[in-house]
């Protein structure tokens, strides 16, 4: 019994983890996470942003004669802007007219007959 003693003692100091440094810096740690944060925001929201301020500066600069494109791919010219600017009339072909909302307007349309004319 004598022997048992010392011998769970000596167990008991060798199975003891070895002195741990101090823990890390926490911006250390969080570091990465920060610079992916940081790189997600300047890689995807901020154009989403721009491209965003850009389509309401070209919906709030409707007006009549403009070439547009719906969102479900209607091609038109504004030919009405209601008066509470919510609305618009595109003419479609010469006796079609549809009134779309003006959310709907997806943007401008770039007409490439003019610069297929030019060259």
């Amino acid at each position: 019994m004598e022997n048992v003693i010392p011998q769970l003692w000596r167990t008991c100091i060798l199975a003891q983890d070895a002195v741990k440094p101090g823990e890390p810096n926490p911006l250390v740690t969080m570091g990465p996470f920060l610079i992916i944060g940081v790189m997600f925001y300047l890689l995807f929201m901020r154009p989403q942003q721009k491209e965003q301020q850009k389509r309401a500066a070209v919906l709030a600069n409707l007006k009549k004669n403009d070439k547009v494109v719906t969102a479900g791919g209607i091609i038109g010219t504004v030919v009405e802007v209601s008066s509470d600017n919510a609305r618009i009339t595109l003419k479609v072909d010469d006796n079609t007219r549809i009134k779309f909302l003006r959310s709907s307007i997806q943007g401008l349309l770039e007409d490439s007959t003019d610069s297929n004319s030019s060259t």
